[in-house]
């Protein structure tokens, strides 16, 4: 893709709506990982018990990442066709009807197995909704902004990542503050959920009000290919499908171990889940400002210089994450989350966006961003979880859930360590950014899998 400038304007409208976008359809998405975590084992699986609940907890959890790539071959497809806008708008719909009818649903005690099954077939909706959300969130900032600052104004997608954790926890935090435990456990674990209707309103009117990326522009205006985005992704761009794979299993594994199998780790060596919850949030909050300038740092040095310190940072601190749980002091709690999560994961989070952009040439971008990142969603972070809960009840320790982690971290350190430099800015070891992208424009309508 060519380096496309749009008017600065445009550039700060287009990173707003997918911020806050992001964020309200994020929110709708972790509130299940949350609820996972806290109740649905005791509402929806009251026949297990607890620590087999709570892995079919995870389980139904686990199925919104399953349906994650197919979300993504389906709104990438027609994002790569129609518009990255339009996509946009229809899962941040369907992700906030699908989230407000969860809060509605009967339970186990009323309707028997068929409570599980609905769960369930709303967790699915939801994991195509946000598996078409990611690729149309980042490439509607990416696409927009210049090269030499495509690392920093694309990063703000992922800060609405971030800030929808930190709204769901919260939601969640509030509703447990004003309720008592029976009063949560039958109605106030609904609130969060039926109030995101109200959230995917705002988010729609924002944006609908964002124009379409000049990226997408200038494509329509090529001859067209006959080849279905994801065909023709596979075939000129397989490696970069691999590296965006390899580059999320520690992020996307690493994150849903510190976001939601810490609830239940919490639980079960006798630390309140409320200590944890509130250090999410906080380390969250941190994080969903870090990652711009993560992203920053990367439009300076490279992108695989900042993603490979973030996993390695995730390999340095998996034994000290769980040694300063089993301590049970609050306060080393919050430093073991603060660490991990904004040091960690927003290194790698917060330089992802543009990236992945890179790696792909802008006709099959959204199908690109889409799979790498949704097979990865479906295979490491749905499961991470599960396997921790795994290991825990194998062995009633740590070390194996930390050994997990350090074996994530290994994958993805090979596979950005196998990937070129992307960044136009760095390529020929510091070259002016002029002579990077006089150098780039003949390979603007070629199949490299590197653009800028």
């Amino acid at each position: 893709m060519a380096d496309v400038k749009g008017n600065p304007s445009e550039v700060r409208k287009a990173a707003i709506a997918s911020l806050f976008g992001s964020a309200l359809e994020w929110y709708d998405f972790f509130l299940y990982g949350t609820a996972a975590a806290l109740v649905f084992n005791t509402l929806f699986f009251p026949t297990f018990n607890p620590l087999v609940g709570t892995i079919a907890a995870f389980g139904t959890n686990a199925v919104g990442f399953l349906a994650r790539p197919l979300g993504g071959i389906i709104f990438g497809h027609f994002g790569d066709r129609i518009g990255r806008k339009s996509m946009l708008v229809t899962t941040l719909v369907i992700m906030g009807v699908a989230t407000c009818l969860i809060g509605l649903l009967p339970t186990y005690a009323t309707v028997g197995v068929w409570a599980p099954v609905l769960l369930v077939t709303l967790r699915v909706v939801q994991g195509i909704a946000v598996g078409g959300e990611w690729g149309g969130g980042v490439l509607i900032v990416s696409e927009h902004a210049p090269s030499h600052r495509r690392g920093f104004y694309s990063a703000w997608s992922q800060t609405g990542v971030g800030l929808g954790f930190v709204l769901s926890a919260a939601a969640y935090a509030l509703a447990q503050e004003v309720t008592t435990k029976e009063s949560f456990l039958a109605w106030g674990w609904r609130i969060p959920f039926v109030v995101g209707i109200l959230l995917t309103a705002a988010g729609l009117l924002i944006r609908l009000r964002i124009m379409e990326t000049p990226a997408f522009q200038e494509k329509e205006s090529e001859p067209k290919k006959s080849a279905p985005p994801l065909l023709d992704v596979i075939r000129t761009h397989p490696k970069s499908i691999l590296i965006a794979f390899g580059a999320r299993v520690a992020e996307t594994g690493a994150s849903y171990l510190f976001l939601t199998f810490s609830l239940s780790y919490a639980s079960e060596i006798g630390v309140g889940k409320g200590v944890v919850l509130a250090a999410l949030v906080v380390g969250m909050l941190f994080e969903s400002f870090a990652m711009p300038m993560f992203g920053a740092l990367s439009d300076r040095i490279g992108r695989r210089p900042v993603y490979i310190g973030g996993a390695i940072a995730v390999i340095v601190w998996a034994y000290p994450f769980f040694a300063l749980f089993d301590s049970r002091n609050p306060v080393l709690i919050f430093v073991a989350i603060f660490v991990a999560v904004v040091i960690g994961h927003g290194a790698m989070i917060g330089t992802q966006p543009a990236f992945f952009t890179e790696l792909f040439a802008s006709r099959v971008a959204y199908s690109g961003l889409a799979l790498g990142h949704e097979l990865a969603s479906m295979i490491v972070g749905g499961f991470s979880p599960i396997v921790a809960t795994a290991l825990l009840a194998w062995s009633g320790a740590s070390w194996p859930i930390a050994l997990f982690l350090v074996g994530m971290g290994l994958v993805t350190v090979f596979a950005v360590a196998a990937a070129p430099e992307t960044n136009p800015n760095v390529l020929g070891n510091g070259k002016a950014r002029q002579e990077a992208e006089a150098e780039e424009k003949p390979k603007s309508s070629d199949s490299s899998p590197i653009h800028s």
